[in-house]
């Protein structure tokens, strides 16, 4: 990358509470999906990084868990991912649904980012759902509640608003290097990515029959390019054995559907061809034990 004498760069934390769409923003943004997203509450884990690249500025985005009151090991965990993720960066997008009223989460959300000093812009999602009337009083209820830097009503599902954020972004980064190279858009490795899709396909086609306790891992990623193939071995963790049960479903039916839609988002990120298994096991209350949890890549 080309950097000009003025060249900025720095960390934009997303954040607010859970299934506002900050996933979904975040792959609008790099134009690629690199985290996972579903209409369920809880889906993002981990901090994640996103690297994007405008005239004069490389953006390092980090979308994080939904902040919500926690209880149990797990749960806390994300929203300390989270929290964590709102000091040291050069400024927080807060998101919000444009569907929604100002509750007592956002309360205990800005009430945290107020004390942390970096500046805030709100950003209202989901415009696309909503009449302008609508849209314009939730502004003014949130601009009563918190000194927002900007206010700006963005669709992470179709785009529209979007590239005027982030033509906002570089005026509240300091002058520094590209940390990146310019053809990079996340530090995550391929291994942490398909286990997330894998993961995020146990959400979509489970509905409401499996809580949250699902835990994926990749136990083997061969590359074949001879034969133009990725060998991949999963696992997938449940607390109970009635979960396994409604995971490899009738004949194996239902763990089948979950490995041929993880394999095609796979194979479009990898861009080649991935052989796919997938085995289910138990392991009980792995949400509150200190030592799966490291396992599984909550520390």
């Amino acid at each position: 990358m080309t950097e000009s004498a003025n060249f900025k760069s720095g960390f934009v934390s997303i954040v607010g509470r859970p299934n506002v769409g900050k996933s979904t923003l975040l792959n609008r943004i790099l134009g690629q999906k690199i985290a996972i997203a579903s209409n369920k509450p809880q889906t993002t884990r981990n901090r994640i990084l996103g690297i994007h690249n405008v005239p004069g500025a490389q953006i390092l985005f980090l979308d994080t868990p939904g902040i919500h009151r926690a209880s149990g090991k797990l749960n806390k965990y994300m929203v300390d991912q989270a929290l964590s993720a709102c000091s040291g960066v050069d400024l927080i997008l807060y998101v919000v649904e444009s569907t929604d009223r100002i509750g007592t989460d956002d309360d205990f959300i800005l009430d945290a980012l107020a004390k942390g000093g970096v500046p805030v812009v709100l950003v209202i999602n989901k415009i696309d759902l909503v009449q302008k009337q609508r849209l314009l009083a939730l502004m003014e209820a949130y601009s009563k509640r918190f000194a927002f830097r900007e206010i700006i009503p963005v669709s992470g599902q179709n785009g529209e608003n979007v590239e005027r954020m982030l033509s906002l972004i570089p005026s509240y980064l300091k002058e520094g290097p590209a940390y990146y190279p310019e053809d990079m858009i996340t530090d995550l490795p391929e291994r942490f990515i398909v286990a997330e899709m894998i993961r995020e396909q146990v959400l979509k086609q489970t509905r409401d029959e499996i809580p949250y306790r699902v835990a994926t891992l990749v136990e083997s990623f061969e590359e074949r390019p001879e034969k133009d193939l990725v060998v991949i071995n999963a696992v997938i963790i449940v607390e109970r054995d009635s979960h396994k049960g409604i995971l490899v479903g009738k004949r194996g039916e239902k763990i089948s559907a979950i490995g041929k839609a993880a394999r095609f988002d796979i194979e479009r990120m990898l861009g080649t061809r991935v052989f796919l298994e997938l085995f289910v096991k138990v392991q009980k209350n792995w949400t509150e034990s200190d030592r799966l949890l490291r396992e599984f890549g909550y520390e």
